[in-house]
């Protein structure tokens, strides 16, 4: 499949603003993310790996430089637009009264609805399969404050897949689950990219699987911002620091 531009970021200093000032996390960053690319986005804690992701949906505003998503600033796409480019699976949690696991994932078909957000057979369908592909069909009904921390997670996933987009984006998506589940996710991500030409950005501390699944790396410190092949990883100074030396 032919490769193109799906995320450009041309000399972004990305933070967030308390009160009236602006505080930089990330520093004139020059990077591009295209379609096919699966890139795992390694750093320690607090180091601006969920800064980065929560820039790149429009969470956070570009506080310098420019962020294009499909060619277009960021600053300039309806937030309906940016929803059918961007899905992003966050950490925290999301809650709801008597809202179901059906109806989380369901939330992803929103911006395909019409103004009543009704529902119609094609949508179901696509929910249908978004559930099926997470594993949680039985679970689907459940509430959201019964499932646990890896159902949730599954069913967060399949709320993005459901959302149809061409980029994914998701902040620490194997927190929760236990270890086999670890690696159908990653395998699930690693299909997106190579078979739905999807560009997919994963921030993980699970480096092994990031080695094992992704075709680059976005190495994150305090003094330097690295996009890399994974085959450079294990020479890459960063890298080996942030693995403290077990990678």
């Amino acid at each position: 499949m032919d490769k193109k531009e799906c995320i450009v970021l041309k000399d972004a200093t990305l933070g967030y603003k308390k009160t009236n000032a602006s505080i930089s996390i990330l520093k004139h960053l020059n990077l591009t993310f295209y379609s096919g690319d699966f890139v795992g986005v390694v750093g320690v804690n607090g180091v601006g790996k969920s800064t980065l992701l929560k820039s790149l949906c429009g969470l956070l505003p570009v506080l310098e430089g420019e962020i294009f998503i499909d060619e277009q600033p960021i600053s300039k796409l309806l937030l309906n637009e940016l929803a059918k480019k961007i899905a992003i699976v966050l950490t925290e949690k999301i809650g709801g009264f008597n809202l179901t696991a059906y109806d989380a994932v369901a939330a992803g078909q929103m911006p395909y609805t019409n103004s009543f957000n009704r529902l119609e057979k094609e949508n179901r369908l696509i929910i249908d399969q978004a559930i099926k592909i997470c594993g949680i069909t039985a679970h689907q009904h459940k509430l959201l404050n019964e499932l646990s921390d890896g159902l949730f997670q599954k069913t967060i996933i399949a709320k993005a897949l459901a959302q149809q987009t061409p980029i994914m984006l998701l902040d620490e998506p194997s927190a929760f689950l236990d270890y086999a589940s670890k690696h159908d996710l990653f395998i699930l991500l690693r299909k997106l990219a190579d078979e739905e030409n999807k560009c997919v950005l994963a921030s993980s501390h699970d480096l092994d699987l990031l080695l094992k699944y992704c075709n680059k790396l976005l190495v994150i410190s305090t003094t330097s911002i690295e996009l890399i092949s994974v085959s450079e990883a294990k020479t890459n100074k960063v890298f080996l620091e942030i693995g403290g030396g077990f990678i």
